[in-house]
């Protein structure tokens, strides 16, 4: 599994379903809910969305807008007459969604062919009622994300996380992918220069240049966020999820997520299970 999906496995449709809103001119609302990521499309007609502190952006039809966080923002008639809207909330839960998800500006605006066509299909699909219709639209809002997000952070004026670009780098790409894919390995900087078929001194310089970190400080983050979305997720026991991201047991681990973290495995399990469930579905109100 490529890095992008693993991060975004927790991300997730809330309510199960988009909310479509049809609207005339002249029209306003608010847009915005109480979920960590809310999508929101032009299926038709076009829009105007005006953010508290930053200039209004134009939408026409086919453009998807991922917004984060929890503000609110104006949305508005943009001349071009009637307006289909369609929003979806997500659920964000875990340690590694907040590794993507916390680098990301409040608000994604994209427009490409393939956002536009999965509008498309899902304006087909909602146009009747057919069976297989809500798990079809389910599919389709995580595609949307996901879709959106991708072409997103492939621009060059993103400002992407430093290790999404470092990915397609023919040394460091190694050496995460090797990472990602076997946290549990007793991984040395010397074992990956040699996987990645390069010095010990020119792969750890290059990958603390395009990562922003050295490769071992990588690595424990890493295996930190695993275990604390562990720990989210699952019964397991801490000495288990230690073994499973790479310590020896849970007093191992217990240091290395006090140092990262500040707290213990266990504070950390009990703080999460105590929070709040989100809302369950995007509106326009």
């Amino acid at each position: 599994m490529d890095t992008l999906s693993q991060l975004l496995r927790d991300v997730c449709p809330r309510g199960a379903s988009f909310r479509r809103t049809t609207v005339s001119p002249p029209w306003s609302r608010q847009f915005g809910t109480g979920a960590p990521l809310t999508l929101l499309a032009i299926a038709q007609g076009a829009a105007r969305l005006s953010p508290a502190d930053g200039a209004p952006a134009d939408l026409r039809a086919g453009t998807v807008v991922l917004a984060l966080g929890t503000q609110r923002y104006a949305l508005g008639d943009a001349g071009g007459g009637t307006a289909e809207v369609l929003t979806g909330a997500f659920t964000a839960e875990g340690s590694l969604c907040d590794r993507i998800l916390g680098g990301l500006p409040p608000l994604l605006v994209v427009r490409t062919d393939a956002v536009t066509h999965l509008l498309e299909l899902v304006t087909a699909e909602l146009a009747e009622e057919r069976p297989g219709r809500q798990a079809i639209l389910d599919h389709l809002l995580g595609l949307l994300l996901v879709t959106a997000l991708r072409d997103w952070l492939a621009r060059p004026e993103s400002d992407a996380p430093l290790w999404y670009h470092a990915q397609h780098d023919p040394v460091t790409g190694v050496a995460l992918r090797l990472m990602h894919a076997d946290p549990a390995h007793p991984w040395s900087v010397g074992e990956l220069a040699r996987r990645a078929a390069v010095s010990r001194a020119t792969f750890a310089r290059r990958f603390a240049d395009l990562v922003g970190e050295p490769p071992m400080a990588y690595l424990t983050c890493w295996r930190i966020c695993l275990a604390a979305d562990l720990l989210e997720h699952t019964d397991d026991t801490v000495n288990a999820i230690a073994r499973r991201v790479g310590y020896t047991d849970a007093d191992a681990l217990s240091v290395a997520f006090k140092r990262v973290r500040g707290i213990r495995p266990v504070e950390h399990r009990a703080a999460q299970r105590r929070a709040t469930s989100l809302p369950a579905t995007a509106t326009i109100p």
